[in-house]
Protein backbone atom coordinates (compact mmCIF):
# COMPACT_ATOMS: atom_id res chain seq x y z
CA UNK A 1 0.00 0.00 0.00
CA UNK A 2 1.68 3.78 -0.84
CA UNK A 3 2.39 5.58 1.95
CA UNK A 4 -0.11 8.82 2.28
CA UNK A 5 3.43 10.69 2.13
CA UNK A 6 3.78 9.83 -1.44
CA UNK A 7 0.31 10.57 -2.67
CA UNK A 8 -0.12 13.21 -5.81
CA UNK A 9 -2.81 15.88 -6.22
CA UNK A 10 -4.81 14.85 -8.72
CA UNK A 11 -4.70 17.30 -11.76
CA UNK A 12 -3.43 17.09 -15.62
CA UNK A 13 0.00 18.21 -14.67
CA UNK A 14 0.23 14.80 -12.13
CA UNK A 15 -1.32 12.88 -14.66
CA UNK A 16 1.79 11.26 -16.31
CA UNK A 17 3.55 10.48 -12.36
CA UNK A 18 -0.09 9.01 -11.46
CA UNK A 19 -0.11 7.06 -14.60
CA UNK A 20 2.88 4.86 -13.17
CA UNK A 21 0.21 3.94 -10.48
CA UNK A 22 -3.17 3.30 -11.70
CA UNK A 23 -4.61 3.73 -15.23
CA UNK A 24 -5.06 7.17 -16.48
CA UNK A 25 -5.87 8.67 -19.79
CA UNK A 26 -3.89 7.57 -22.57
CA UNK A 27 -5.47 9.87 -25.42
CA UNK A 28 -4.11 13.31 -25.56
CA UNK A 29 -6.98 15.53 -23.37
CA UNK A 30 -6.09 18.70 -25.32
CA UNK A 31 -7.37 17.30 -28.09
CA UNK A 32 -10.84 16.95 -26.79
CA UNK A 33 -13.81 19.28 -27.74
CA UNK A 34 -16.74 19.76 -26.09
CA UNK A 35 -20.02 17.97 -27.58
CA UNK A 36 -22.16 17.07 -24.33
CA UNK A 37 -23.10 19.11 -21.82
CA UNK A 38 -24.25 17.46 -18.72
CA UNK A 39 -26.53 18.95 -15.84
CA UNK A 40 -26.13 17.36 -12.45
CA UNK A 41 -22.62 16.20 -12.32
CA UNK A 42 -22.91 13.94 -9.16
CA UNK A 43 -21.33 10.28 -8.52
CA UNK A 44 -23.57 8.51 -10.74
CA UNK A 45 -22.98 10.71 -14.02
CA UNK A 46 -19.05 10.30 -13.23
CA UNK A 47 -19.27 6.49 -12.51
CA UNK A 48 -21.62 5.85 -15.72
CA UNK A 49 -22.36 8.47 -18.50
CA UNK A 50 -18.38 9.91 -18.65
CA UNK A 51 -17.36 6.86 -17.92
CA UNK A 52 -18.25 5.26 -20.98
CA UNK A 53 -17.38 8.50 -23.13
CA UNK A 54 -13.76 8.19 -21.51
CA UNK A 55 -13.82 4.33 -22.99
CA UNK A 56 -14.38 5.75 -26.34
CA UNK A 57 -11.73 8.16 -26.10
CA UNK A 58 -9.77 5.51 -24.95
CA UNK A 59 -9.85 3.81 -27.89
CA UNK A 60 -9.65 6.52 -30.32
CA UNK A 61 -12.86 7.21 -30.91
CA UNK A 62 -15.53 10.73 -29.38
CA UNK A 63 -12.54 13.00 -28.94
CA UNK A 64 -15.22 15.90 -30.18
CA UNK A 65 -18.01 14.66 -27.82
CA UNK A 66 -16.09 15.82 -24.51
CA UNK A 67 -18.36 16.59 -21.32
CA UNK A 68 -18.88 20.11 -19.82
CA UNK A 69 -20.58 19.73 -16.28
CA UNK A 70 -22.69 22.57 -15.28
CA UNK A 71 -23.79 22.60 -11.34
CA UNK A 72 -27.78 24.03 -10.77
CA UNK A 73 -28.17 23.44 -7.54
CA UNK A 74 -26.24 25.21 -4.32
CA UNK A 75 -24.92 22.10 -3.44
CA UNK A 76 -22.87 21.96 -6.39
CA UNK A 77 -20.32 24.66 -5.45
CA UNK A 78 -18.44 21.83 -3.71
CA UNK A 79 -18.41 19.73 -7.02
CA UNK A 80 -17.35 23.01 -9.12
CA UNK A 81 -13.98 23.74 -6.26
CA UNK A 82 -12.94 20.04 -7.00
CA UNK A 83 -13.08 19.90 -10.60
CA UNK A 84 -11.77 23.25 -11.07
CA UNK A 85 -8.98 22.07 -8.78
CA UNK A 86 -8.72 18.66 -10.42
CA UNK A 87 -8.97 19.70 -14.25
CA UNK A 88 -12.06 18.26 -14.70
CA UNK A 89 -10.18 14.61 -13.62
CA UNK A 90 -11.28 12.08 -11.20
CA UNK A 91 -10.70 8.51 -9.69
CA UNK A 92 -12.97 5.64 -10.73
CA UNK A 93 -12.44 2.65 -8.10
CA UNK A 94 -15.06 -0.21 -9.18
CA UNK A 95 -14.95 -2.74 -5.78
CA UNK A 96 -15.21 -6.39 -7.01
CA UNK A 97 -16.88 -8.83 -4.11
CA UNK A 98 -13.62 -10.45 -3.85
CA UNK A 99 -11.71 -7.58 -2.11
CA UNK A 100 -10.03 -6.63 -5.38
CA UNK A 101 -10.11 -2.56 -6.53
CA UNK A 102 -9.94 -1.28 -10.10
CA UNK A 103 -9.19 2.15 -10.36
CA UNK A 104 -8.80 4.43 -13.43
CA UNK A 105 -8.79 8.42 -13.73
CA UNK A 106 -11.27 9.21 -16.14
CA UNK A 107 -10.88 12.42 -18.21
CA UNK A 108 -13.91 13.03 -20.40
CA UNK A 109 -14.81 15.59 -18.07
CA UNK A 110 -13.45 19.05 -19.72
CA UNK A 111 -14.38 21.46 -17.21
CA UNK A 112 -17.76 22.55 -14.33
CA UNK A 113 -19.72 25.54 -14.41
CA UNK A 114 -21.72 26.62 -11.68
CA UNK A 115 -24.74 28.33 -12.34
CA UNK A 116 -25.88 30.38 -9.90
CA UNK A 117 -22.81 32.44 -9.91
CA UNK A 118 -23.41 32.91 -13.93
CA UNK A 119 -26.63 31.83 -15.16
CA UNK A 120 -25.51 33.40 -18.78
CA UNK A 121 -22.51 31.19 -18.59
CA UNK A 122 -24.44 27.85 -18.50
CA UNK A 123 -26.69 29.25 -20.99
CA UNK A 124 -24.03 30.23 -23.72
CA UNK A 125 -22.23 26.56 -22.83
CA UNK A 126 -25.39 24.76 -24.25
CA UNK A 127 -25.91 27.28 -26.86
CA UNK A 128 -22.25 26.55 -28.37
CA UNK A 129 -22.83 25.48 -31.72
CA UNK A 130 -20.48 22.70 -30.97
CA UNK A 131 -22.77 21.15 -28.18
CA UNK A 132 -25.08 18.47 -29.39
CA UNK A 133 -26.60 16.57 -26.60
CA UNK A 134 -27.46 17.97 -23.25
CA UNK A 135 -27.87 15.23 -20.96
CA UNK A 136 -29.36 15.66 -17.32
CA UNK A 137 -29.46 13.31 -14.11
CA UNK A 138 -31.37 15.84 -11.77
CA UNK A 139 -33.11 13.14 -9.55
CA UNK A 140 -36.36 11.31 -9.79
CA UNK A 141 -37.77 14.56 -8.18
CA UNK A 142 -35.98 17.04 -10.19
CA UNK A 143 -38.56 16.98 -13.44
CA UNK A 144 -41.39 18.82 -11.57
CA UNK A 145 -44.22 16.67 -12.50
CA UNK A 146 -47.22 15.85 -10.14
CA UNK A 147 -47.73 12.66 -9.65
CA UNK A 148 -51.20 12.50 -9.48
CA UNK A 149 -52.37 14.64 -12.42
CA UNK A 150 -48.82 13.99 -14.56
CA UNK A 151 -48.74 17.59 -15.04
CA UNK A 152 -46.01 20.18 -14.88
CA UNK A 153 -46.22 22.23 -11.83
CA UNK A 154 -45.83 26.10 -13.00
CA UNK A 155 -46.09 27.34 -10.09
CA UNK A 156 -43.38 25.55 -7.94
CA UNK A 157 -41.66 28.73 -6.57
CA UNK A 158 -38.11 28.21 -8.95
CA UNK A 159 -39.95 27.63 -12.34
CA UNK A 160 -42.49 30.68 -11.07
CA UNK A 161 -39.25 32.85 -10.99
CA UNK A 162 -37.49 31.80 -14.17
CA UNK A 163 -41.04 32.53 -15.99
CA UNK A 164 -41.20 36.26 -15.09
CA UNK A 165 -40.18 38.25 -18.15
CA UNK A 166 -36.37 39.12 -17.99
CA UNK A 167 -35.96 37.14 -15.21
CA UNK A 168 -32.38 35.61 -14.23
CA UNK A 169 -33.15 31.85 -15.00
CA UNK A 170 -31.90 29.40 -12.27
CA UNK A 171 -33.59 26.21 -12.76
CA UNK A 172 -32.43 23.60 -15.47
CA UNK A 173 -35.90 23.97 -17.14
CA UNK A 174 -34.90 27.81 -17.21
CA UNK A 175 -31.31 27.27 -18.49
CA UNK A 176 -32.12 24.34 -21.25
CA UNK A 177 -35.04 26.30 -22.67
CA UNK A 178 -33.30 29.80 -22.66
CA UNK A 179 -30.14 27.65 -24.39
CA UNK A 180 -32.62 26.65 -27.07
CA UNK A 181 -34.11 29.80 -28.03
CA UNK A 182 -30.62 31.43 -28.46
CA UNK A 183 -29.83 28.97 -30.48
CA UNK A 184 -33.23 29.34 -32.58
CA UNK A 185 -32.67 32.79 -32.61
CA UNK A 186 -29.14 32.69 -34.13
CA UNK A 187 -29.98 29.86 -36.76
CA UNK A 188 -28.30 27.43 -34.52
CA UNK A 189 -29.77 23.66 -35.01
CA UNK A 190 -31.21 22.65 -31.59
CA UNK A 191 -29.67 19.81 -29.63
CA UNK A 192 -30.95 16.55 -27.89
CA UNK A 193 -32.04 16.61 -24.25
CA UNK A 194 -31.09 13.31 -22.93
CA UNK A 195 -32.55 11.86 -19.32
CA UNK A 196 -30.07 9.69 -17.86
CA UNK A 197 -32.45 9.76 -14.46
CA UNK A 198 -34.54 6.69 -12.91
CA UNK A 199 -37.67 6.92 -14.35
CA UNK A 200 -40.14 4.84 -16.46
CA UNK A 201 -40.24 6.88 -19.67
CA UNK A 202 -37.73 9.09 -18.89
CA UNK A 203 -37.35 10.59 -21.99
CA UNK A 204 -41.31 11.46 -22.36
CA UNK A 205 -41.42 12.86 -18.60
CA UNK A 206 -38.06 15.25 -19.92
CA UNK A 207 -40.04 16.09 -23.44
CA UNK A 208 -43.17 16.96 -21.32
CA UNK A 209 -41.57 19.27 -18.88
CA UNK A 210 -39.36 20.67 -21.12
CA UNK A 211 -42.18 21.87 -23.63
CA UNK A 212 -44.31 22.66 -20.98
CA UNK A 213 -41.68 25.64 -19.24
CA UNK A 214 -41.23 26.65 -22.78
CA UNK A 215 -44.91 27.06 -23.68
CA UNK A 216 -45.71 28.91 -20.12
CA UNK A 217 -42.62 30.96 -21.14
CA UNK A 218 -43.64 31.50 -24.84
CA UNK A 219 -46.09 29.26 -27.08
CA UNK A 220 -44.12 29.72 -30.08
CA UNK A 221 -40.63 28.51 -28.72
CA UNK A 222 -42.76 25.83 -26.80
CA UNK A 223 -44.44 24.24 -30.14
CA UNK A 224 -40.35 24.98 -31.71
CA UNK A 225 -39.13 22.41 -29.37
CA UNK A 226 -41.70 20.32 -29.40
CA UNK A 227 -41.33 19.77 -32.73
CA UNK A 228 -37.86 19.96 -33.36
CA UNK A 229 -36.04 18.83 -29.90
CA UNK A 230 -35.22 14.74 -29.75
CA UNK A 231 -35.65 13.63 -25.90
CA UNK A 232 -34.54 10.03 -25.93
CA UNK A 233 -35.75 7.32 -23.42
CA UNK A 234 -32.89 5.46 -21.45
CA UNK A 235 -31.95 2.59 -18.87
CA UNK A 236 -29.07 2.88 -16.85
CA UNK A 237 -27.75 1.26 -14.48
CA UNK A 238 -24.66 1.47 -11.46
CA UNK A 239 -25.16 0.96 -8.43
CA UNK A 240 -23.07 3.69 -6.92
CA UNK A 241 -22.88 4.76 -3.09
CA UNK A 242 -22.05 8.62 -1.87
CA UNK A 243 -18.54 8.84 -1.72
CA UNK A 244 -17.26 8.55 2.22
CA UNK A 245 -13.81 9.80 3.96
CA UNK A 246 -12.33 6.49 4.33
CA UNK A 247 -13.12 5.91 -0.38
CA UNK A 248 -10.80 9.09 -0.27
CA UNK A 249 -8.45 7.84 2.44
CA UNK A 250 -8.39 4.43 0.50
CA UNK A 251 -7.91 6.36 -2.77
CA UNK A 252 -4.81 8.08 -1.54
CA UNK A 253 -2.97 5.28 0.72
CA UNK A 254 -3.58 2.25 -1.65
CA UNK A 255 -2.99 4.19 -5.17
CA UNK A 256 -1.56 7.12 -3.89
CA UNK A 257 -3.30 9.42 -5.08
CA UNK A 258 -5.39 13.06 -3.10
CA UNK A 259 -8.08 13.33 -4.71
CA UNK A 260 -11.19 15.10 -3.29
CA UNK A 261 -13.86 13.60 -4.83
CA UNK A 262 -13.45 10.12 -6.03
CA UNK A 263 -16.34 7.83 -7.37
CA UNK A 264 -16.76 4.59 -6.10
CA UNK A 265 -19.02 1.85 -7.77
CA UNK A 266 -19.77 -2.29 -8.45
CA UNK A 267 -18.31 -3.48 -11.60
CA UNK A 268 -21.78 -4.07 -13.11
CA UNK A 269 -22.58 -1.45 -15.46
CA UNK A 270 -25.57 -1.93 -18.07
CA UNK A 271 -26.93 1.30 -20.22
CA UNK A 272 -30.06 0.75 -22.82
CA UNK A 273 -30.54 3.77 -25.27
CA UNK A 274 -33.14 5.09 -27.76
CA UNK A 275 -31.82 5.71 -30.88
CA UNK A 276 -33.03 9.04 -31.11
CA UNK A 277 -30.56 12.17 -31.97
CA UNK A 278 -31.45 15.01 -33.95
CA UNK A 279 -27.80 16.38 -34.12
CA UNK A 280 -25.71 12.73 -34.16
CA UNK A 281 -24.44 10.78 -31.28
CA UNK A 282 -20.88 8.81 -30.15
CA UNK A 283 -20.70 5.87 -31.26
CA UNK A 284 -21.57 4.48 -27.98
CA UNK A 285 -22.32 0.85 -29.04
CA UNK A 286 -18.49 0.40 -29.27
CA UNK A 287 -18.24 1.45 -25.74
CA UNK A 288 -20.84 -1.44 -24.55
CA UNK A 289 -24.04 0.23 -24.57
CA UNK A 290 -27.58 -1.08 -26.07
CA UNK A 291 -28.82 1.18 -28.51
CA UNK A 292 -31.88 0.17 -29.35
CA UNK A 293 -35.47 1.18 -30.96
CA UNK A 294 -37.40 0.46 -27.99
CA UNK A 295 -36.29 0.77 -24.18
CA UNK A 296 -39.28 0.59 -22.54
CA UNK A 297 -39.03 -3.12 -21.02
CA UNK A 298 -35.32 -2.95 -20.15
CA UNK A 299 -36.48 0.30 -18.16
CA UNK A 300 -39.80 -1.48 -16.51
CA UNK A 301 -37.23 -4.76 -15.76
CA UNK A 302 -35.03 -2.46 -14.41
CA UNK A 303 -37.38 -0.18 -12.30
CA UNK A 304 -39.44 -2.84 -10.43
CA UNK A 305 -37.05 -5.21 -9.99
CA UNK A 306 -33.75 -3.50 -8.89
CA UNK A 307 -35.01 -0.04 -7.69
CA UNK A 308 -38.26 -1.61 -5.76
CA UNK A 309 -36.60 -4.28 -4.82
CA UNK A 310 -34.02 -1.54 -2.89
CA UNK A 311 -37.10 -0.37 -1.59
CA UNK A 312 -38.00 -3.56 -0.55
CA UNK A 313 -34.94 -4.02 1.47
CA UNK A 314 -34.14 -0.39 3.10
CA UNK A 315 -37.05 -0.08 5.26
CA UNK A 316 -37.58 -3.81 6.53
CA UNK A 317 -33.93 -3.63 6.93
CA UNK A 318 -33.20 0.11 8.54
CA UNK A 319 -36.75 -1.11 11.23
CA UNK A 320 -34.10 -4.71 11.42
CA UNK A 321 -31.26 -2.89 12.56
CA UNK A 322 -29.24 -3.15 9.30
CA UNK A 323 -26.85 -0.22 7.94
CA UNK A 324 -25.44 -1.82 5.30
CA UNK A 325 -27.21 -2.99 2.22
CA UNK A 326 -25.18 -5.78 1.92
CA UNK A 327 -25.82 -7.09 5.18
CA UNK A 328 -29.70 -6.91 4.57
CA UNK A 329 -29.14 -9.25 1.35
CA UNK A 330 -26.52 -11.64 3.18
CA UNK A 331 -29.47 -12.36 5.21
CA UNK A 332 -31.30 -15.19 4.20
CA UNK A 333 -34.77 -14.41 5.27
CA UNK A 334 -34.41 -11.09 3.01
CA UNK A 335 -32.76 -12.46 0.64
CA UNK A 336 -35.92 -14.55 0.32
CA UNK A 337 -38.24 -11.95 0.43
CA UNK A 338 -36.19 -10.06 -2.30
CA UNK A 339 -36.43 -13.15 -4.52
CA UNK A 340 -39.93 -13.96 -3.50
CA UNK A 341 -41.34 -10.10 -4.85
CA UNK A 342 -38.96 -9.73 -7.71
CA UNK A 343 -40.40 -13.79 -9.05
CA UNK A 344 -44.35 -13.53 -8.48
CA UNK A 345 -45.25 -9.57 -8.32
CA UNK A 346 -42.25 -7.68 -9.85
CA UNK A 347 -41.50 -9.95 -13.10
CA UNK A 348 -45.38 -10.49 -13.85
CA UNK A 349 -46.01 -7.17 -14.53
CA UNK A 350 -43.80 -6.95 -16.62
CA UNK A 351 -43.95 -7.19 -20.73
CA UNK A 352 -41.04 -9.49 -22.39
CA UNK A 353 -37.78 -7.94 -22.30
CA UNK A 354 -35.65 -8.53 -25.34
CA UNK A 355 -32.78 -10.74 -25.08
CA UNK A 356 -32.63 -11.35 -21.42
CA UNK A 357 -32.96 -14.14 -18.89
CA UNK A 358 -34.77 -12.71 -15.88
CA UNK A 359 -34.28 -15.80 -13.90
CA UNK A 360 -30.46 -15.37 -14.38
CA UNK A 361 -30.70 -11.05 -13.62
CA UNK A 362 -32.82 -11.83 -10.46
CA UNK A 363 -30.38 -14.26 -8.74
CA UNK A 364 -27.40 -11.50 -10.41
CA UNK A 365 -29.48 -8.73 -8.33
CA UNK A 366 -28.82 -10.59 -5.15
CA UNK A 367 -25.16 -11.44 -5.88
CA UNK A 368 -25.09 -7.68 -6.75
CA UNK A 369 -26.68 -6.35 -3.18
CA UNK A 370 -25.13 -8.67 -1.49
CA UNK A 371 -21.64 -7.53 -2.48
CA UNK A 372 -19.50 -6.37 0.78
CA UNK A 373 -17.03 -3.91 -0.86
CA UNK A 374 -19.35 -1.54 -1.99
CA UNK A 375 -20.55 -0.50 1.47
CA UNK A 376 -23.77 1.00 0.21
CA UNK A 377 -25.81 2.24 2.91
CA UNK A 378 -29.36 1.34 3.79
CA UNK A 379 -30.36 4.83 4.77
CA UNK A 380 -29.26 5.90 1.58
CA UNK A 381 -31.83 3.95 -0.18
CA UNK A 382 -34.45 5.17 1.73
CA UNK A 383 -33.72 8.96 1.13
CA UNK A 384 -36.84 10.56 -1.27
CA UNK A 385 -39.56 7.94 -0.83
CA UNK A 386 -42.11 9.85 -2.04
CA UNK A 387 -40.24 10.03 -5.77
CA UNK A 388 -39.22 6.58 -5.90
CA UNK A 389 -42.02 4.55 -4.17
CA UNK A 390 -45.04 6.04 -7.17
CA UNK A 391 -42.63 5.72 -9.81
CA UNK A 392 -41.10 2.07 -9.03
CA UNK A 393 -43.34 -0.15 -6.64
CA UNK A 394 -46.95 1.04 -7.24
CA UNK A 395 -46.90 0.17 -10.49
CA UNK A 396 -46.72 -3.25 -9.80
CA UNK A 397 -49.28 -3.32 -7.04
CA UNK A 398 -51.69 -1.63 -9.85
CA UNK A 399 -50.82 -4.22 -12.02
CA UNK A 400 -51.21 -6.61 -9.91
CA UNK A 401 -54.65 -5.72 -8.43
CA UNK A 402 -55.42 -5.47 -12.04
CA UNK A 403 -54.82 -8.33 -13.22
CA UNK A 404 -55.35 -10.51 -9.98
CA UNK A 405 -51.58 -11.39 -9.01
CA UNK A 406 -50.07 -11.70 -5.83
CA UNK A 407 -49.07 -8.01 -4.49
CA UNK A 408 -49.03 -8.87 -0.70
CA UNK A 409 -45.81 -8.36 -0.70
CA UNK A 410 -44.96 -5.00 -2.45
CA UNK A 411 -48.11 -3.86 -0.18
CA UNK A 412 -45.67 -4.73 2.84
CA UNK A 413 -43.28 -2.33 1.44
CA UNK A 414 -45.64 0.55 1.52
CA UNK A 415 -46.51 -0.30 5.45
CA UNK A 416 -42.72 -0.82 6.10
CA UNK A 417 -42.34 3.23 4.64
CA UNK A 418 -45.22 3.79 6.28
CA UNK A 419 -43.70 2.32 9.54
CA UNK A 420 -40.00 3.72 8.94
CA UNK A 421 -41.64 7.41 8.15
CA UNK A 422 -42.87 7.68 11.58
CA UNK A 423 -39.23 9.07 12.70
CA UNK A 424 -38.30 6.50 15.38
CA UNK A 425 -37.08 3.02 15.01
CA UNK A 426 -37.94 -0.16 17.20
CA UNK A 427 -35.07 0.85 19.89
CA UNK A 428 -36.79 4.19 20.58
CA UNK A 429 -34.31 6.13 18.78
CA UNK A 430 -34.41 8.70 16.24
CA UNK A 431 -34.50 8.10 12.49
CA UNK A 432 -33.47 10.65 9.98
CA UNK A 433 -35.92 10.80 7.28
CA UNK A 434 -34.96 12.60 4.03
CA UNK A 435 -36.65 13.41 1.55
CA UNK A 436 -38.14 16.63 -0.03
CA UNK A 437 -41.60 16.43 1.48
CA UNK A 438 -40.31 15.03 5.52
CA UNK A 439 -42.57 17.03 6.84
CA UNK A 440 -45.88 15.63 5.87
CA UNK A 441 -45.40 12.63 5.26
CA UNK A 442 -43.93 12.66 8.76
CA UNK A 443 -46.36 14.01 9.98
CA UNK A 444 -49.08 11.43 8.16
CA UNK A 445 -46.94 8.26 9.35
CA UNK A 446 -47.09 9.92 13.04
CA UNK A 447 -50.84 9.30 13.06
CA UNK A 448 -50.87 5.39 11.78
CA UNK A 449 -51.59 3.92 15.12
CA UNK A 450 -54.67 5.62 15.62
CA UNK A 451 -55.60 5.84 12.11
CA UNK A 452 -54.09 2.85 9.72
CA UNK A 453 -54.78 4.57 6.98
CA UNK A 454 -53.54 7.88 7.34
CA UNK A 455 -50.29 7.58 5.30
CA UNK A 456 -51.73 6.07 2.12
CA UNK A 457 -54.56 8.63 2.44
CA UNK A 458 -52.16 10.70 0.05
CA UNK A 459 -53.73 11.14 -3.03
CA UNK A 460 -50.86 13.14 -4.68
CA UNK A 461 -48.56 9.67 -3.53
CA UNK A 462 -50.78 7.06 -3.50
CA UNK A 463 -53.72 7.74 -6.18
CA UNK A 464 -56.84 6.04 -5.52
CA UNK A 465 -55.42 2.78 -3.46
CA UNK A 466 -56.67 4.32 -0.73
CA UNK A 467 -60.06 3.13 -2.12
CA UNK A 468 -59.10 -0.61 -2.95
CA UNK A 469 -60.62 -2.71 0.07
CA UNK A 470 -57.98 -5.78 -1.07
CA UNK A 471 -54.56 -3.21 -1.11
CA UNK A 472 -55.79 -1.90 2.72
CA UNK A 473 -56.56 -4.89 3.90
CA UNK A 474 -53.30 -6.24 3.44
CA UNK A 475 -50.87 -2.94 4.38
CA UNK A 476 -53.05 -2.39 7.22
CA UNK A 477 -52.31 -5.94 8.63
CA UNK A 478 -48.28 -5.47 7.75
CA UNK A 479 -48.24 -2.21 9.54
CA UNK A 480 -50.34 -3.82 12.54
CA UNK A 481 -47.97 -6.32 12.80
CA UNK A 482 -44.86 -4.06 12.20
CA UNK A 483 -46.08 -2.41 15.38
CA UNK A 484 -46.99 -5.51 17.53
CA UNK A 485 -44.44 -7.90 16.30
CA UNK A 486 -41.76 -5.91 14.60
CA UNK A 487 -39.75 -5.92 11.31
CA UNK A 488 -37.74 -8.95 11.18
CA UNK A 489 -41.12 -11.33 12.52
CA UNK A 490 -43.68 -9.94 10.29
CA UNK A 491 -41.00 -10.57 7.46
CA UNK A 492 -40.82 -14.23 8.83
CA UNK A 493 -45.03 -14.29 8.29
CA UNK A 494 -44.35 -12.58 4.96
CA UNK A 495 -42.25 -15.12 3.17
CA UNK A 496 -44.18 -18.05 4.96
CA UNK A 497 -47.16 -17.17 3.34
Amino acid sequence: MTSTTTALPLSARSLVAIGERVPVPSYDRSRVTPGIVHLGVGGFHRAHQAMYLDRLMEAGEALDWGIRGIGVLPHDARMKEVMDAQDGLYTLVLKHADGSREPRVVGSVLDFLFAPDDPDAAVEAMADPRIRIVSLTITEGGYNIDAVTGEFILDEHGVAADLLDGGVQRTAFGLVVEALRRRRERGVPPFTVMSCDNLPGNGHVAHHAFVAFATAKDAELGAWIDEHVSFPNSMVDRITPGTTDDDRAEVRERFGIEDAWPVVCEPFTQWVLEDRFVLGRPPLEDAGVQVVEDVEPYELMKLRLLNASHQALCYFGYLAGYRLVHDVVQDPLFARFLLAYMEREGTPSLPPVPGMDLDAYRRELIGRFSNGEVRDTVARLCNESSDRIPKWLLPVVRHQLATGGEFFRAAAVVASWARYAEGVDEQGEPIEVADRIAARVTAAARRNREEPTAFIADRSLFGDLVDDERFVAEYTATLASLHENGARATLEALVAR
